[in-house]
Order: structure tokens, then sequence, then C-alpha cells
């Protein structure tokens, strides 16, 4: 038997046990040792995930070791790895023309399928991706790292261009570094002084502005009052995503990172006087995965700046509502089995 995290419903986790899964001849059998936790797993717990059915393991931030692995493969026991837990159909349009990230029929592990908020998972071997190199905790990391690295090349971002990100979280501090490395000058804005602090002192993001009343000439100000060449949007709040168009400058792009309920509106005139470029950004490529673990081993990225909370996945059912209430505080959480 193993351990396994399970939402039973918003509000309720319970820690139980289960019998190991059986790995198929395609896949690879890991032992997760640790399991980073982000937005999607906050918003599953409070009930705000517009892309999952209850009881449902959550956990797709995923480092651990190989145990087995299909005859003839690559991946060796005992190799530190990590997973791209979007897997897709292979056969709809979005996968043949090379973007499986948003496939038709995705499952994502954690959201639309069981997790690795577990002991054990099995896999296909595609989504097994080596991490030779890297600590455990810093596989655990590449996942959502990948996100904002993928939202970056997206939006085409290069040297000389004004950014602005919405959303000092995870995302938009990854998207942020990504920013930064492709020689963009970057401003980051969110509605949480102590976030704004820790992105200025720990990760040398020094361009801050709190949201609210009074950013809009702030940031007017700051970009020369031409607004920004590339605005994303981290926030995963509807109002945000609504209102963060004026921040973009004319001929500008705005990148749509984060995913919330509801409809987006814009008004027309504003939104065409700029001949404004709107993306979204869906999860990540394998090629976004390969950048940031080359960027971890290479050191640029502060890997240990991100990590700021871990602690036993057993103790996952108390130490998940803690976060949640110290959000301001919480960058990146890992739990570790």
């Amino acid at each position: 038997m193993m351990k396994a995290v399970v939402c039973e419903q918003p509000g309720t986790l319970s820690l139980v046990t289960r019998s190991p899964p059986v790995r198929q001849t395609d896949e690879v059998l890991v032992r997760i040792r640790c399991v980073g936790l982000c937005g999607t797993d906050y918003h599953i717990y409070e009930g705000n995930q517009p892309y999952l059915a209850y009881p449902r393991v959550m956990g797709h931030e995923l480092a651990g070791e190989v145990v087995e692995a299909p005859a003839g493969s690559a991946l060796r026991s005992g190799q530190t790895i990590t997973i791209n837990p979007y897997l897709p159909c292979g056969t709809c349009r979005a996968c043949h023309r090379g973007r499986p990230n948003c496939c038709c029929n995705i499952q994502v592990l954690g959201v639309h399928r069981d997790g690795g908020m577990v002991e054990l998972l099995s896999v296909p071997e595609d989504a097994v991706i080596d991490a030779t190199g890297l600590t455990l905790e810093q596989a655990a990391m590449v996942e959502f790292l990948s996100i904002g690295a993928h939202a970056v090349a997206r939006s085409g971002a290069r040297k000389g261009d004004r950014v602005l990100v919405a959303g000092a979280g995870p995302i938009g501090i990854a998207t942020a570094l990504f920013a930064r490395m492709n020689g963009a000058t970057v401003t980051l804005t969110d509605l949480r002084d102590a976030r704004l602090a820790y992105a200025a002192s720990r990760l040398g993001f020094t361009d801050t502005v709190r949201g609210g009343e009074g950013a809009a000439e702030l940031l007017r100000a700051r970009s020369d009052g031409e607004m920004f060449d590339i605005v994303f949007d981290a926030t995963g709040h509807i109002g945000a995503m609504s209102s963060n168009l004026s921040y973009v400058a004319h001929s500008g792009t705005f990148v749509l990172v984060g995913v919330a309920k509801g409809d987006l509106v814009y008004a027309d005139p504003e939104f065409h006087k700029r001949e404004t470029t709107l993306l979204a950004s869906r999860n990540a490529l394998r090629a976004d995965f390969d950048r940031v673990i080359a960027a971890i081993r290479s050191g640029d990225i502060p890997d240990a700046a991100l990590y700021t909370h871990g602690f036993d996945a057993v103790d996952m059912p108390t130490r998940l509502p803690r976060l949640i209430a110290e959000a301001d505080h919480v960058l990146k959480a890992i739990a570790r089995f």
C-alpha cells in the first residue's frame, strides 16, 4: 500500500492509503519525492478550479526517482526526473500542429486525472524528463517555471521591451525571470506589499508598483507616458484581467497567463486603437521544460530564493490551509514524500 493525499471536496483533504499503480508497458513507475504547490492546488482546495471534478489527488509540480522503465528505455533506476503533467491525446488538431500543451482532450495530472501527491505514480514515458544534476527540490520547481518560460516565448519578449507583469505570485515571478533573461526591462505590480518587497529584496525586481488606486499614474510615469510593450497578467483574477488592458502600449501585446472563471469583456475602442495583440498562454511545451532545466543548471534561476516553505506530505491536510492563510509570504511551498 502507499500513502496519498486526496481532496475529497472543497475544504477537505484526507491522508489515505491505496494500492500502488500497476505500470503499463509504455509507462515509467516513479517514486515521488517532492511535490510543489501552486495556485491551481489552492484553487482546487477552495473550490475555484474551473476544470476539475472531486474527489481528486492533486499535484502536478513533481520530482522523483525512476523505479522501473520500459524495456530499452534510456531511463535508469534511481534517476532524478521531473514530469511533464500535460498528457495530450496526440491525435487532435493542436497535437498535430505541435501544440500538445493546448490539446483538445488534454489530461493534466492533478486536475483532470489524479496527480502526484502519492508515493508512487505511473506515467507515460514521454512525460518523464531527465533532471540529472538538479536537487529534488529544484526538479519540483521546473513545471511552474516552465509556465513562465512558455508565456515569455509566446510573447516574443526581447531586449529593449518594456514589460509589465501583473501578479507577483509564483507564475508571475517565473514570467518576470524569463522576460528579464530575454533582455526586457521588467516592472512588477501586485496588491500585496509583502510579495513586491520579497521580489525586490530577494529576486532583484526593484521596479515595483502596488496595484489599486493610483497605480495607473505611477505606471504611466515609469513608462514615459506610453505604458508597456508587453503586459503579462498572472493574477488569475477576472477583474484584473479585464482592467489590465489599459496598461498595454499602442502596438503592444497582452498575454493572459492566469486562468479565472467568468467572461472577459473589453471596450472595443480601447482594444482596437492599440492594435492590440491578445494572447492566451496555457501550460508549457517540452522545449520550455528543457530551457528551465538548463537555466537552473547554469545558475540563472535563483531557486534558493524561490523555495520558501517545505514540509512532509503527510502533514498536507493541516499545512495547506495555513499556506493559503499566509499567502502573502509564500512563494513556493514543496511537500516531501
